[in-house]
């Protein structure tokens, strides 16, 4: 039924527009697949190599000293050796060089001789970690040697203890990346832990213990004897298939925001599919009119052009297959730092498999309307002189309606989440009818323009050629230049705001796990008027008598009543924080526990003023109703707390008090030296530090979403090349009339230029107003930032996408600048 030379000799004969199409299927497959084999090797890897991740077979965790009866049980099951077990005690404190007055808050990692059960933690002498981590020992980073000055054999002051350091870490099994942690890691033995003296009462701590079972067979058992000893809402107990890790959590929001860019490249590259196809039957319009004289059926000849896509289709499937294999060698540099070492970016033949359906089920659906409207075209296409018509407007619906079937099918089954894929799928949806009303008004308004200037005139009647895909060029550059000028906006402002110029009424220094009986020493030493704000941790375990389902609610992507939270007490609202609903804080005609709570916490769960809490504070349940809701009147570093209590309900409760205060920069040095020379236990946390930490992180998640991003912009591109040689005999007839009127090949390329210009122009500057609005509403509502604009760095956006679209459009255009008016005149009149 199919003839192989004949579907081959118009493949070649429309060589551009089959280019062009095969880039629009790549785009995306590269897309799909490429995000695809990444999420699967990151998820894969951590799979596989979950217990050299975690260490251990089973871990236990607490903020708290662990109960007796959870010791008792985990001893028991040692005596009986059926496992081993081994602590870790995780905090911070601020660590000195013995002989200079330098300081530096570092992360400590206090372990037991058997840590680690599984993994390796390699030294960069590459000696055991266990021979060299003995008592008076310590393993650091190599951060802290370059802050300090130091080298292996000096001594570095911890609390009250002097220690050795004896070795760089490189890589430890259960901290695999470095991303948000506030100073270097320091491994510290078990053995020396009492002599630092650093742990106090409600000091913020993180305990550990991991068990390794000797019979794998026993893991659910054992982990279940330890789950029941252990105390709930405290002390939780997790094996290493079930365990979470902040990396973890951290990977699939990350992935699961790329994923969101991948399906709005698809569908971008979709509509270019759609719109290389219409130029390329377009050009086969003659032939299909010689078919149709000859007897040939609208089914034949639309089963015919299916084969000549289908064979495009599969050819870009499979390049763009080979393509992804090409950029998982980008990935690793691209990803760097915020990998676990473990990972292996891999293309896996499920990937590959759901590749190619998906590219089958892409070409199938955004090629339907083309094909379909091959009905229409007549036998006179032989003269060249049908007109185009409208659409039939079933054939429309039809093509709409799967589309959105396709679109939302595909956010539902990667995305997993149908609330969150629902807001995505109307966010995507309002995007491209704003862009495209945008468009269309603008597009309107230019063609009802009559510009004096030539140049001009011809450009602008350009645009609006049969076959250009003037409006869907707009509205694919609209929407993919939306998301790179936004998230550049919202960086800007983020750095603005936090780093290039740190508020100047927020604070800059934080003292934490001040010991209530060191509060007036401390406020003495300090000599500096502070607020001090007490923290007691709690839990939720009930919001109105629904209990809360912490599995439940750690798998919310945001922030969750699950975790633990910092809680305090007062009678006075702060500067910055004003009454949302509510007589006052509290309510003096209540008996019993109030507690007023921060407006961000009702996006969690409802509630409203007389609703109960129940709350689960070192082990004892209060139960307290909410007397008002809090709201913050400004944005800012000051310290804040979700659930403030009367001070009789937490006062006897295990604390500590930290106080926020802004200090000098070429004075923080010597305060904070002088603080732990007299106070060991507290820890002094340099903010402008840790937002320097963060805005390298920031730049290069943006990098990468831009990366990712790009690809939308490069279907609006294809689109371009695409109507360009739609176009294309249009073009070259014009700019042939042009040189017999005397013109030369510099006007007709000033023509071609304008309308590129306005053409990139104008998609700019509405993506760029769209992306102002929409930047300023996630700053203002949603970071509660102030909100500048950056015309600067706006112009020079704009400037880069319109020069980008002119060198695309002047690009493929060349061959139409050097066409001779002879040779094309002479083709036209051997064909008349």
């Amino acid at each position: 039924m199919f003839n192989p030379r004949l579907i081959r000799r118009q493949i070649l004969g429309s060589r551009h527009q089959s280019i062009v199409f095969v880039l629009c299927v790549l785009l995306s497959m590269l897309t799909l697949v490429s995000l695809s084999g990444f999420s699967r090797s990151v998820r894969s890897s951590s799979l596989r190599d979950a217990r050299e991740l975690h260490a251990a077979d089973i871990i236990i965790h607490s903020h708290t000293p662990f109960s007796s009866g959870l010791l008792a049980e985990l001893s028991d099951l040692k005596q009986k050796k059926v496992i081993d077990s081994a602590r870790i005690t995780i905090f911070y404190s601020v660590v000195r060089a013995e002989t200079q007055e330098v300081s530096l808050l570092a992360e400590l990692k206090v372990v037991e001789a058997t840590y680690p059960f599984y993994g390796k933690v390699e030294l960069v002498s590459g000696r055991s970690f266990r021979e060299v981590l003995t008592p008076g020992s310590l393993v650091v980073e190599q951060t802290l040697l370059d802050r300090l000055n130091l080298r292996p054999g000096d001594k570095l002051k911890i609390g009250n203890a002097l220690l050795t350091i004896r070795d760089v870490v490189l890589l430890e099994p259960d901290r695999p990346v470095n991303i948000f942690a506030l100073g270097p890691r320091v491994f510290i033995s078990e053995v020396d832990l009492a002599a630092l003296d650093l742990i106090g009462k409600g000091s913020r701590v993180d305990y550990r213990i991991l068990v390794k079972v000797a019979d794998e067979r026993e893991l659910e058992r054992i982990a279940g004897l330890l789950d029941n000893a252990a105390l709930p809402d405290r002390e939780r107990v997790e094996t290493y298939r079930t365990a979470g890790s902040g990396i973890k959590r951290f990977l699939d929001n990350f992935l699961f925001f790329l994923n969101l860019i991948g399906i709005f490249t698809l569908v971008l590259a979709g509509l270019g599919i759609e719109s290389s196809l219409t130029a390329f039957l377009a050009e086969q319009e003659r032939t299909i009119g010689i078919m149709k004289a000859v007897g040939a059926g609208s089914r034949f000849i639309i089963s015919h052009y299916y084969a000549v896509v289908s064979v495009l289709g599969l050819f870009g499937t499979l390049v763009g297959i080979g393509a992804s294999f090409l950029l998982q060698g980008l990935l690793p540099n691209l990803f760097h730092g915020l990998l676990p070492a473990t990972v292996q970016l891999a293309i896996s033949w499920s990937a590959v498999v759901e590749g190619l359906l998906l590219g089958l089920l892409v070409v199938t659906i955004f090629t339907f309307l083309p094909l379909y409207r091959l009905k229409e075209v007549k036998p006179r296409a032989i003269f060249g002189k049908e007109e185009p018509k409208r659409l039939p407007s079933r054939a429309t619906w039809i093509f709409a309606i799967l589309i959105a079937v396709f679109f939302v099918s595909l956010v539902l089954l990667r995305i997993g989440e149908v609330k969150i894929g629902a807001y995505f799928i109307l966010g995507v949806g309002l995007l491209i009818l704003v862009a495209w009303l945008s468009a269309t008004g603008v597009l309107w308004a230019l063609k009802k323009l009559r510009p004096a200037n030539l140049v001009l005139r011809q450009a602008l009647k350009g645009l609006f050629r049969p076959r250009n895909a003037t409006l869907w060029i707009v509205v694919t550059l609209i929407a993919a230049l939306v998301v790179i000028f936004s998230i550049t906006l919202v960086e800007q402002n983020l750095e603005e705001t936090f780093v290039r110029s740190y508020p100047a009424d927020s604070p800059n220094i934080f003292f934490i796990d001040i010991q209530p009986g060191q509060k007036e020493a401390f406020a003495k030493e300090l000599g500096i008027a502070a607020i001090y704000y007490p923290v007691v941790r709690g839990l939720i375990t009930a919001v109105n008598g629904v209990t809360i389902n912490r599995e439940q609610e750690h798998r919310k992507r945001g922030d969750n009543l699950g975790r633990e939270f910092s809680l305090t007490y007062r009678r006075q609202l702060l500067d910055d924080e004003r009454l949302v609903t509510g007589q006052g804080l509290f309510r003096d005609d209540w008996s019993g526990p109030q507690v007023s709570v921060l407006d961000t916490v009702l996006s969690m769960a409802k509630m409203q003023v007389g609703d109960t809490i129940a709350f689960r504070i070192q082990g004892i349940p209060v139960e307290a109703r909410i007397s008002s809701i809090r709201t913050r009147s400004r944005a800012s570093l000051q310290p804040f707390f979700y659930f403030v209590f009367t001070e009789e309900v937490l006062k006897d409760a295990p604390q500590t008090v930290f106080t926020a205060l802004r200090v000098e920069k070429e004075r923080t040095a010597a305060l904070q030296n002088r603080i732990v020379a007299r106070f060991p236990n507290i820890s002094v946390i340099d903010v402008t530090a840790t937002v320097a930490v963060f805005s390298r992180i920031m730049e290069r998640l943006s990098l990468i979403v831009r990366f990712f991003a790009l690809f939308s912009v490069a279907a609006g591109i294809l689109i371009i090349v695409s109507s360009v040689f739609a176009t294309r005999h249009t073009r070259i007839q014009e700019a042939v009339f042009f040189k017999i009127l005397g013109a030369r090949r510099r006007f007709v390329f000033a023509v071609f230029a304008v309308e590129n210009l306005v053409l990139g122009l104008t998609s700019s500057l509405i993506a760029l107003l769209l992306s102002q609005i929409i930047s300023y509403i996630i700053c203002r509502t949603e970071l509660d930032l102030g909100y500048r604009a950056f015309p600067g760095i706006s112009l020079l956006m704009v400037l880069a996408m319109t020069a980008m679209v002119i060198a695309v459009g002047l690009g493929a255009s060349v061959s139409i600048l050097r066409e001779r008016p002879a040779v094309f005149l002479r083709q036209q009149s051997e064909e008349g």
